[in-house]
This record gives structure tokens, sequence and C-alpha cells, in this order.
């Protein structure tokens, strides 16, 4: 089996995380594979924004628990947080911001980074509070939140993989 399926097969959703922060240089080589992620006609509509202050990533969280309705953090204790937001106007932005997510969270496996999607950025990002962030950082136009991709070092084993649901294949031939 190549190196990049065995990958895809051993990558797994990490909900306890170290609080090590992760160094810049591999957060950026995790968000560069998501800017390589395939868009609809190439547009490249997705943005990231790279959460690593406290401060920032401690809103974000409670933001999100208060959509949830928990007093939990829903980021597991990750200390980076990268959220993903697509444009509206494209047709296909939910499935680019998407893919996006599923390339950084394959990145991160392979630099021995755990992650995790978590959702609720779309209504982060339409709550005053998130609106402000994305005013703060320059952000303009009808972008919605796809989700976050949390980062960090694992805080403990990997969880062994589920059996595969049988039925999912149809071939024909």
């Amino acid at each position: 089996m190549s190196d990049l399926l065995q990958k895809i097969e051993t990558r797994r959703s990490i909900r306890k995380y170290k609080p090590d922060m992760v160094p810049k240089e591999i957060i950026d080589k995790i968000i560069r594979a998501g800017t390589y992620a395939a868009s609809g006609r190439g547009m490249q509509c997705p943005i990231i924004i790279a959460v690593t202050n406290k401060e920032v990533r401690d809103r974000l969280s409670r933001l999100n628990a208060q959509i949830m309705g928990t007093d939990g953090d829903p980021f597991y204790g990750a200390p980076v947080v990268l959220a993903v937001l697509a444009d509206r106007s494209r047709g296909t932005y939910i499935y680019d911001g998407s893919l996006v997510i599923g390339n950084m969270m394959l990145a991160a496996h392979e630099l021995g980074i755990g992650s995790c999607w978590i959702h609720r950025a779309k209504e982060e990002f339409q709550l005053p509070e998130g609106k402000e962030i994305l005013e703060s950082l320059g952000i303009e136009g009808d972008y919605e939140g796809i989700g976050h991709c949390i980062l960090g070092y694992a805080d403990g084993d990997y969880p062994p993989p589920p059996a595969r649901k049988k039925g999912r294949v149809f071939y024909i031939d």
C-alpha cells in the first residue's frame, strides 16, 4: 500500500489535546496543503483564518459552545483553530471549503499532528462577534463559515479505526 493510502486509512479525529503549541512552520505546511485542495473551476474561493492567539481561540470556543448549547470546549483543548470560510457566490463553495479541511487534516496526520473537523463555523461567523473578527482582518464579501480544522498534539493514543460499513460501494460495469 502506498504511504498516501496508508495515511488516509490511519487518520483519525482527535478529541483530546496537549496544550503545547504547534510550531508555525508546521501550521504553515498544513495550511499550504489546504490551499492546494481542488476547487470548482479552479476558483480557489475558500479562505483560512489561522488562530493561534489563545484569547481569540477561546472566544471562538465560547461562541461555538454557545451555538451547540454546552459549557464545554468544542475544540477539545486544541491550541490551533483553522477556520475555513468560502465565498457564497461560488456554486461549489461548500464543497470547496470541505476539500480544504480534508486536505489539512491529512497533512496534519502526515506531520504527526492531531486534527478534528469541528462544525458550527457558519453560525459563528453570522454572529456579530464573528463578523467583528472578519472585519478586523479586512475580510469583505459574502463569506460563509464551512468548518474548523483544530490542530494539536494528541493527548493519548490514536483511536482505532471503526469497521467499514458494508453496502457503501456500487459498481456499474
